[in-house]
């Protein structure tokens, strides 16, 4: 499972130009599932999301979380984050998890996350969908969690 990360000042998702899911200060999450993912990447996932300390305290440092500052989650499906690019010109996506349960896996993150306390709104899963962030500091993350793995590249 991969997630780019962005911590954001605000954030909507809109679908046909209507707004599907809007947040404030909190966390923009572009998130992927691939082929052998389950729920344990889905649960690391949540867990390592809800739990980062990336926003800043009153001494200008990077030391609270999402619940620490009343933030919420904008979690955005995109498969593209699969996308193998090392050949040719056109990205290969045979790493990208099945459509039906990538979408399960998708709402089993959202659900996740709130059980964390996190308020959570969302895209539309396969749509064509516009994104507008505004990225604060900027502040841009790539997390993974590896299928199978006893740990991840991000640690």
């Amino acid at each position: 499972m991969r997630a780019v990360v962005q911590r954001v000042s605000s954030a909507r998702v809109s679908v046909d130009g209507e707004t599907m899911g809007e947040i404030g200060r909190g966390l923009c999450v572009l998130l992927a599932a691939s082929r052998t993912d389950g729920e344990a990447e889905v649960e690391w996932m949540a867990e390592k999301i809800a739990g980062l300390r990336i926003f800043e305290d009153d001494q200008g440092k990077m030391n609270l979380s999402l619940a620490d500052v009343g933030g919420s989650v904008l979690a955005v499906s995109q498969f593209t984050l699969y996308g193998d690019c090392r050949k040719g010109r056109r990205p290969s996506f045979i790493a990208a998890g099945e459509p039906g349960e990538a979408n399960r896996l998708y709402e089993s993150f959202k659900k996740a996350v709130a059980a964390r306390g996190i308020p959570v709104e969302s895209g539309v899963f396969q749509a064509h969908m516009l994104v507008e962030i505004a990225n604060d500091g900027p502040v841009t993350l790539i997390l993974e969690k590896e299928s199978g793995c006893g740990d991840s590249r991000s640690g």
